[in-house]
């Protein structure tokens, strides 16, 4: 969300390109009108270097030690990135030396693993699944997106190009030097295969889902099996509502979880050679979900998208299942059969509405997963031992005498639980360690509940469960305190030393503009100590050497202190091109009612031609790439573009966060009022007569919330996809904030909008997400009321506009209506 503040002057303007900052010239200024040809040509000169910019740092590292102590370089470093010059990511590689002198800088070779492979599919066409996890995942890029790997054999597993390849690197195998050519896995089943991953106990093994079924296949044998027989591939939706592991829409959307299956990391031999392989999934039911139709008039040879879309109210049953395969010493699958727990799952664990998370202990002694409530208040960390699933149906005449041949003390444990009035941010931080004894489990965990800050605590839970499954806690140690946050959301991670006692995350202990390395001991907590330099945002992942990724530095350094066992910082660059000038900007704090909120300030550029990208967040000093590309165009016409964190964001502590609930709509406007007006009083150059608001989703919310409620402050709104109704939103968000209908009408009736004049709507046709309904709601009302509006369709667009040619489209539809309007 952001408000843009048009200038006024009576100064010519200059020729030149030079970027003269609003301190050195007069306060008011003109703002040269263009005709919309003029616009995409500023437009598309603007977007011209967008391709340096427009896709994430690298990213998904993995560590891989080198064994040959005769060579020069400690490890091989993998992960995915945009090689220079390439609109592809793909996987790349570089070598870390052994020895470096300290605070020597050093630049790493980006090494393609792949020799001229094409990971993208002809004319960039995607599968309906491909392209539906795209827009869950909100990936802009092309090419390889994510990647499994097997340490021990060096096996790489990725979907590419709608199909899965594999290649092996590393491990047993040793170490490749030139690019090699992956291997396509043939299959015989029908459809596009999703999701592939490689059992950690037999590496032989991959298995993917296909047509909402679990399948596996044996990549040396080409032998293939479908374990799952959920889904009855009819053409009918409505009769055919099941499936297994498939993470439903809402838990991608609103918990980011994008599997709903796990291989458990043991794989046991039998006396003849063979292997027991167990994979836990979530089997889902969707029979009480409704079913919508996504359609566009532009697309006449393309039959509507029928989509299961749980709006709040809708109600959908999920379970907790095994598929066990046994095999032979050649890895021949004899049989395969699925798991059921021995009562029912809603049985075992009532009132669970959401499965938000799931995996297996490092031995695989047992399953585990996160269980969450419908109001979202109350979660529960389960282990479910494998033994705890049997073969038997419930519908089995001889059920009662497998559920009675059970062993003694086969029983799911709820080790730890919590409990808030406002809600529990589902979190990625999980870590077992290896049980030193059968009745008691010790792990990290991160709380925020207990005392409104996401911190780190240690957690030991003695296996002793009373009637409700519910485990004493034997000791709770807590690990980091104080009112910043331990980072611990989509896909944050923690990484533990067991040898040297010390656990890494990464954290806002300095700052909450900034995201740093910290370390500090899970055996004796003391002094929680940063290892990152201050002035940037850092995105780390650490081994035996740690990688940080930040915007604006190349070095590699070594750190003397040998207790952290912190050998190497590496920051790989991931500036801008010389040719792209920096706009000057600016981040802040200000009170505000007895809270501290921030901002970012653009301000307005007298240039007449140079367009300037500048890297900030929305807030905190971190790359957030070609989605700021717009705000600087804006800047470098002379408007001046405000973006405030007030109330509701994230890692300011859960009051800070949970000021919105079940009010939505509202606190966020009076936060965004006065930061306006703060930086009115305190600058001269912003005209409060004319004011813009714009966002998009939830910001396209806020922005027709600003032009209903304050009027007065907006002169214009233009709302990109926004909410307009949250009855029908989805189960997942709007229950979370809102509640039901039926506990908080007042709030949704509030957070219900009919705008009045002065307004832009901008929506994709193929929105699956927030639907169209909600931009034709609010158009039938705004005909209704008799008040003017327009409207801008993308036909082949879905929440995230994706084409080049319509992101060029809005960015000039944004500009001219500000021209004309504000």
């Amino acid at each position: 969300l952001f408000a843009a503040v048009r200038m006024t002057a009576v100064d010519d303007i200059s020729d030149s390109t030079e970027v003269v900052e609003m301190d050195d010239v007069p306060s008011q200024f003109f703002v040269e009108k263009h005709s919309w040809d003029g616009l995409r040509d500023i437009i598309h000169g603007s977007r011209k270097y967008s391709g340096m910019i427009i896709n994430k740092a690298p990213h998904d590292f993995q560590f891989v030690q080198k064994h040959d102590e005769s060579g020069p370089h400690s490890h091989r470093l993998y992960y995915l990135g945009m090689p220079y010059g390439s609109r592809e990511n793909s996987l790349l590689y570089s070598e870390i030396p052994k020895k470096i002198r300290k605070e020597a800088l050093l630049v790493l070779s980006w090494k393609q693993m792949l020799d001229h492979f094409q990971a993208t599919p002809h004319h960039g066409v995607y599968s309906r699944e491909e392209e539906l996890l795209r827009e869950r995942k909100r990936l802009g890029v092309f090419g390889i997106t994510s990647y499994d790997y097997h340490t021990q054999s060096g096996l790489f597993l990725f979907q590419a190009s709608n199909s899965l390849f594999y290649c092996r690197d590393g491990g047993h195998n040793g170490f490749i030097g030139a690019p090699m050519k992956p291997v396509e896995i043939k299959t015989q089943c029908s459809g596009i295969r999703m999701d592939p991953k490689i059992s950690p106990g037999d590496p032989s093994f991959i298995a993917f889902i296909n047509n909402n079924d679990l399948w596996v296949t044996n990549i040396e044998t080409g032998e293939e099996r479908r374990l799952t027989f959920c889904h009855k591939g009819l053409n009918n939706v409505k009769e055919d509502p099941k499936s297994a592991g498939v993470a439903t829409f809402v838990i991608q959307e609103e918990f980011d979880r994008f599997t709903g299956y796990w291989w458990s990391p043991a794989a046991p031999e039998d006396a003849d050679g063979g292997r027991t392989l167990q994979l836990l999934y979530e089997e889902v039911d969707e029979s009480e979900v409704e079913i919508i139709h996504v359609s566009s008039p532009a697309l006449e040879e393309r039959k509507a998208d029928v989509y299961r879309y749980p709006r709040t109210g809708n109600h959908k049953h999920t379970l907790l299942k095994l598929a066990e395969i046994q095999t032979d010493q050649h890895g021949k699958i004899i049989s395969a059969q699925n798991k059921e727990l021995v009562l029912p799952f809603t049985t075992l664990f009532p009132g669970v509405e959401y499965i938000a998370r799931a995996g297996w202990t490092r031995d695989g002694k047992f399953a585990w997963a996160v269980l969450l409530d419908r109001s979202q208040q109350k979660l529960q960390l389960v282990l479910l031992p494998p033994a705890l699933f049997i073969a038997a149906s419930v519908d089995d005449p001889q059920w009662e005498e497998h559920v009675e041949a059970m062993p003694e003390g086969v029983q799911p444990f709820i080790v730890y639980e919590e409990l808030t009035d406002i809600w529990i941010n589902v979190h990625d931080i999980f870590y077992p360690f290896i049980q030193t004894t059968n009745d008691k489990i010790t792990f990290l965990w991160v709380n925020e509940s207990q005392t409104g800050f996401c911190h780190l605590y240690r957690i030991t839970s003695l296996l002793q469960p009373g009637y409700d499954f519910k485990c004493p806690i034997e000791e709770e140690v807590t690990l980091t305190s104080g009112e910043w946050e331990v980072l611990a959301r989509h896909g944050s991670k923690i990484w533990v030393n067991e040898e040297t006692k010390l656990v890494y995350f990464q954290g806002t202990k300095d700052t909450p503009l900034e995201h740093h390395l910290y370390v500090v001991s899970y055996e004796s907590p003391g002094e929680t100590v940063r290892l990152t330099k201050p002035g940037f945002s850092h995105s780390c992942s650490v081994s035996q050497v740690c990688v940080c990724v930040c915007a604006c530095e190349t070095l590699l350094k070594e750190t003397s202190d040998a207790k952290f066992t912190f050998t190497w910082c590496l920051h790989i660059n991931y500036g801008l091109s010389p040719k792209m000038k920096i706009l000057p900007s600016f981040i802040h704090p200000f009170a505000l009612l007895a809270r501290c909120v921030w901002e970012t300030l653009f301000r307005p550029v007298y240039s007449k031609t140079a367009l300037k990208t500048e890297i900030v967040q929305l807030v905190n000093n971190s790359y957030k790439g070609v989605k700021y590309l717009r705000l600087n165009t804006l800047a470098s016409l002379g408007y001046a573009v405000v973006v405030i964190d007030g109330r509701g964001s994230c890692q300011r502590g859960l009051k800070f966060e949970g000021a919105l609930k079940n009010k939505m709509g509202q606190v966020e406007i009076e936060d965004q009022v006065e930061g306006l007006q703060y930086v009115a009083e305190n600058y001269k150059f912003i005209d409060m007569s004319r004011v813009a608001i714009h966002g998009w989703s939830y910001g396209g919310f806020l922005s027709l919330m600003g032009l209903i409620h304050r009027p007065n402050i907006f002169k214009v709104a233009i709302a990109g996809a926004p909410v307009t109704v949250w009855m029908a939103y989805d189960t997942g968000y709007t229950e979370r904030y809102m509640d039901v209908p039926e506990n908080n009408q007042h709030g949704h009736e509030a957070g219900s909008v009919a705008p009045p004049n002065r307004l832009l709507i901008l929506h994709g046709f193929l929105d699956e997400n927030v639907h169209f309904f909600h931009t034709n709601f609010l158009v039938s009302q705004l005909i209704r009321a008799g008040k003017p509006y327009q409207l801008q369709i993308y036909p082949n667009e879905r929440h995230s506009i994706r084409c080049p040619e319509s992101g060029e489209h809005y960015e000039i539809m944004l500009l001219y209506f500000l021209q004309q309007h504000l």
